[in-house]
């Protein structure tokens, strides 16, 4: 996680941090993982280190945006808004989710709860329907208590892990 510690966090900060670690570590492909609020803020994010056995398979190829989450999340917030619009232009409704296929890879962002986004980067062998559905499980689990209490408590978890040097 990108906040390693999860001391002196709430209980449901400390279960989402637990949901997303299960997210990152049990499903086959998944490299990093990004939590977005609506306004395009990272609540919460993978280590990049964590998946590292899954990444020495795919050596050769590009790991991530960059290898930062803020870069993941920047990417979620921008294709989130991005069909947002084109729903709102279409009138069609609400977006649910939303996936980028290419070759190295794929991009998976799926909406959690007013207008946060979870926003997943795989791997180019990973099986999209599993990670689509373990992605759906975590919104189910975590959308009811992503409140804008533990929002604000998740956002300054990560910039006193920044300010302290331990986010990285």
């Amino acid at each position: 996680m990108t906040a390693p510690s999860t001391f002196g966090l709430s209980s449901e900060a400390r279960n989402l941090h637990w949901l997303l670690t299960n997210l990152v570590e049990e499903v086959p492909g998944i490299l990093s993982v990004a939590v977005v609020s609506s306004d395009g803020l990272l609540l919460l994010s993978s280590d990049p280190g964590r998946n590292e056995a899954a990444r020495q398979s795919t050596e050769d190829r590009p790991t991530g945006p960059r290898g930062s989450a803020a870069d993941l999340a920047t990417i979620v917030s921008g294709i989130g808004s991005l069909t947002i619009g084109a729903a709102k232009l279409m009138e069609f409704g609400g977006v649910k989710h939303s996936m980028v296929a290419m070759d190295e890879g794929s991009l998976f962002v799926m909406s959690i709860s007013d207008g946060s986004l979870l926003g997943v980067h795989g791997a180019a062998d990973c099986d999209m329907s599993v990670v689509a559905y373990h992605m759906a499980l975590f919104v189910g689990r975590a959308g009811h208590v992503l409140t804008p209490e533990l929002r604000s408590e998740l956002r300054k978890s990560l910039e006193s892990a920044e300010s302290t040097g331990s986010g990285r």
